[in-house]
């Protein structure tokens, strides 16, 4: 075990050396170092020419589910194991594998939280929100009200945290290491967020909202706000932001802000606050907590990974970055012998724009092939994929996977444009396969 992190840290900090010293190779991986590697992994490696030199597989680089490593799951009723990546505030990762839904079911739903949990409420419907500022008629409003003076829509809608892929970025960054799991794509019922704007008549100097929650601040301080994010004007006139108050049909869970919420999709999910009581229409971005300095802001121009940054020259982060999962097969799974095709499914998503093009490659990046891309529900949902691909042997493979949005930019490499905050990275992601029995299979 010591070696395997040592080999890690290697890796991570000179890829190339790292090959030549733990596995003897320079170039193409064959001979002693090849066999190093197979029995690193514990099966033959049918792609292994195809191996980028100072890549190191994926089965050593990315944990199991089992590993010691990774975080405990959580047991809370009505919520899936999730990975928990901290316990105050609340925040779990999804597994991949439990995304294999069209539209996510609340249990499976990740949990990314700022402050504590309100209490429940005992009559949602007379639960009030206040819209104010740069308004012509200021709103005060029960969810009762709101439910029988607007029209009702439901959309099937992406929600994702604005740090989803930070533990992809190198150096480390702060905060929770999400892989790709702080996602969801639920069907979500309310009223747009702009007929309720223009019942409150937008003055010309309407520009920026802020947001505003009933969730308790971790210190205990009555009065102080956990986190205030806000958005420009533009985008909470979408058709798609919503005021929500139902989750696939069912009422809003109180974990996910019931009983009235935001909808922000696309954008970080830190704008879709929940437990909403405010809606604050500003002439100035708003500068609540989280927002100003290195908060959901990435940097104009590339910084030097790992440099102490204060934000000047950052903007904010608006639209997520295009990504793929895998929803078919976890990480890590086990085959049997004799398998020659793989049956592969999952998601993709681009923010505000749309996918284009799925690829998935099984010999490590060399070779890539197009997978069934289906269009989205609506605007603003996920699109699912799909395909085969065949397998030419047993051994260790690498389902390499990633998604092409609507203007043409794909899944880097590697995560790019690092930030104190991790926030953005997007890399091609990669899930290790054995088929028949490694252990066997390198006797």
């Amino acid at each position: 075990m010591a070696q395997e992190r040592s080999a890690q840290e290697l890796y991570r900090d000179d890829p190339e050396r790292a090959d030549a010293e733990v596995f003897g190779r320079r170039g193409a991986l064959e001979g002693p170092a090849l066999q190093a590697m197979e029995a690193a992994v514990g099966a033959p490696i049918p792609a292994a020419a195809s191996l980028p030199p100072g890549t190191l597989p994926a089965a050593i680089a990315r944990p199991g589910a089992q590993s010691a490593t990774n975080p405990a799951a959580l047991n809370l009723p009505g919520k899936a194991r999730l990975l928990v990546h901290d316990e105050t505030p609340l925040c779990a990762e999804t597994p991949e594998v439990l995304l294999d839904e069209a539209v996510t079911s609340a249990p499976n739903m990740f949990i990314r939280n700022n402050g504590g949990i309100p209490p429940e409420v005992a009559d949602p419907q007379a639960w009030r929100f206040v819209v104010d500022g740069e308004v012509n008629a200021p709103l005060s409003l029960t969810l009762g009200e709101l439910q029988s003076r607007f029209p009702v829509v439901t959309r099937q809608l992406q929600l994702e945290c604005g740090g989803n892929g930070r533990a992809f970025h190198q150096p480390a960054a702060r905060g929770n290491p999400w892989g790709n799991g702080a996602i969801s794509n639920g069907a979500w019922t309310g009223v747009r967020l702009r007929d309720v704007l223009q019942a409150a008549g937008l003055k010309p100097s309407a520009r920026f909202t802020g947001h505003y929650g009933a969730d308790p601040h971790l210190s205990g301080e009555a009065g102080k706000v956990s986190i205030a994010r806000g958005m420009r004007i533009e985008k909470a006139l979408d058709e798609d932001t919503l005021l929500a108050f139902a989750l696939n049909g069912a009422p809003l869970p109180r974990l996910h802000g019931a009983p009235l919420r935001l909808v922000v999709p696309g954008w970080p999910g830190s704008l879709s606050q929940k437990w909403l009581t405010r809606i604050w229409v500003r002439d100035a971005p708003h500068d609540g907590p989280g927002m100003g300095g290195t908060s959901y802001r990435v940097p104009r121009h590339p910084v030097i990974p790992g440099s102490a940054q204060d934000g000047r020259g950052f903007v904010e982060l608006e639209s997520m970055p295009v990504r793929s999962i895998l929803t078919s097969h976890a990480h890590g799974a086990r085959l049997a012998g004799g398998t020659r095709h793989l049956d592969l499914r999952g998601a993709a998503w681009a923010g505000d724009l749309s996918v284009q093009a799925q690829h998935v490659s099984l010999d490590f990046g060399a070779t890539w092939q197009p997978m069934t891309l289906f269009p989205a529900a609506n605007r603003h949902a996920w699109q699912r994929w799909q395909g085969r691909v065949a397998v030419p042997a047993d051994g260790y493979y690498e389902v390499w996977y990633r998604a092409t949005d609507s203007a043409g930019r794909m899944q880097p490499h590697a995560a790019a444009n690092w930030n104190p905050q991790g926030y953005g990275a997007n890399p091609i992601s990669r899930a290790a396969v054995f088929i028949g029995d490694p252990l066997a299979a390198t006797a």
